[in-house]
């Protein structure tokens, strides 16, 4: 069985930071360990310590934020770490530990929502979103790196898959934070809202979700049964690391300003305006009543509605434009083949997919994407860093175990993996729910 050479952990050194709301980062963890590997986990509130069942590898940092710079440059010196694990790479925490690990040459797996959302989950190295290696490879390169292969691509996911266990998992975790806050005094959350405040409107959408339920399909029904022709908007969270990070909005309200405008001056008056709400949207932020407002001053009230949540493909089926800051679910508009209008980095923002027209004329006479390109690009997403499975239910958590410890293990990332014909080989997408 000589130079026979297996997959194995052996000689490689974990250290997660912080992940999904849920117990995804201690079921990876455990399989890491599983290879051989030396797994350990810092935590930096009760929460992370209570989806983490190994006590012995956890370390919990009370330090404050300023300190963290330093104390992780200790840690990983104590530990001789040779991988950093985390989900998200903008929250300071994070970004402090990408910079710090990248000058010590230490290898960093980063893992986030997927592009190609619900089905899919994002695994990159280095970064991700604007961070993403997607950002600097052009649609020509994807599409020499695909020559050799031969793969028949799954249908566009219609629907977001396990958006109440994401609810919950987030309830579940933000109530371990706010009741285990005296062990973890310096403990501050990267966004605005405190502890409470986010537990108490994971805690609201809960309750409030037969309602809303009943308010999204009287809209939808209203605007399928309108007949008129509509532009679709596709809203993000104002508070989501990519809206904040990559994109020249620093408030929903501005980006809804522009937005309004554009169509008022641009689109045919027989033309509506659907603004599709993020399915996570609680409240925090004033959405409804600013487009209202909006509408009203540019004289466009009776042609404006607004969605809550729900699932985008009933909208997209009858649409015949997208707007949005950087919205991953505009990789469905472009699936489908509608004209794309972007304000914000992202991975898919393209030339040869988004628009680069002025809004008022890609409301008046949009230019549509090259769909061929979109469907290499799709197919390159596939190969490399989109992976079957999800964080949140426990089917998509045992799909994406199946496959992602192996490329972690991989000495290439996903994109060079490929490219080097050296890429694990991925599973056949099948449906999580």
């Amino acid at each position: 069985m000589q130079g026979i050479q297996r997959i194995s952990g052996q000689g490689r050194r974990f250290l997660f930071l912080q992940g999904p709301h849920g117990p995804y980062f201690n079921r990876l963890g455990r399989m890491v360990a599983a290879t051989g590997a030396e797994v350990w986990r810092v935590g930096f509130n009760r929460g992370d310590r209570a989806f983490w069942s190994d006590t012995a590898s956890y370390i919990p940092y009370k330090g404050t934020l300023e300190q963290w710079p330093q104390a992780f440059r200790e840690l990983i010196a104590q530990k001789s770490i040779t991988d950093i694990v985390l989900y998200g790479d903008t929250r300071p925490i994070h970004a402090w530990a990408v910079q710090i690990a990248r000058a010590e040459g230490v290898t960093v797996h980063v893992f986030e929502e997927g592009y190609l959302r619900p089905y899919w989950i994002t695994y990159e190295r280095g970064g991700a979103n604007g961070h993403s290696r997607l950002m600097e490879l052009t649609v020509p390169q994807m599409q020499k790196a695909l020559e050799s292969l031969d793969m028949e691509l799954p249908d566009a996911p219609a629907r977001w898959g396990d958006m109440r266990q994401h609810m919950f998992w987030g309830a579940l975790y933000h109530w371990f934070v706010m009741t285990g806050f005296w062990d973890y005094r310096n403990f501050r959350p990267h966004r605005a809202l405190t502890v409470r405040q986010e537990f108490l409107l994971y805690l609201r959408r809960l309750v409030l979700m037969p309602l809303h339920r009943w308010e999204r399909m009287l809209a939808t029904f209203r605007i399928k049964h309108g007949g008129f022709p509509y532009h679709l908007v596709l809203l993000q969270l104002e508070h989501d690391a990519s809206f904040q990070m990559h994109s020249p909005f620093k408030t929903m309200s501005e980006f809804l300003a522009v937005v309004m405008e554009g169509f008022a001056k641009g689109a045919a008056p027989h033309h509506h305006i659907v603004f599709k709400a993020h399915p996570l949207e609680d409240g925090r932020v004033p959405v409804a009543r600013d487009i209202r407002r909006l509408a009203r001053e540019h004289g466009v009230a009776d042609r404006v509605h607004f969605v809550r949540g729900g699932k985008l493909a009933r909208l997209l089926n009858h649409a015949r434009t997208a707007v949005t800051v950087n919205s991953t679910a505009a990789q469905q508009v472009l699936w489908r083949g509608l004209p794309l209008k972007t304000f914000g980095a992202a991975v898919y923002a393209k030339p040869e997919f988004v628009s680069t027209q002025p809004l008022t004329e890609f409301f008046s006479a949009p230019t549509r994407p090259d769909s061929r390109a979109y469907r290499d690009y799709r197919h390159y997403l596939l190969e490399t860093s989109q992976v079957p499975g999800g964080f949140y239910s426990s089917l998509g958590r045992r799909e994406l175990l199946r496959q992602v410890v192996d490329m972690m293990l991989q000495p290439e990332d996903p994109y060079d993996a490929l490219t080097s014909g050296k890429a694990a080989p991925r599973q056949q997408l099948r449906l999580v729910t």
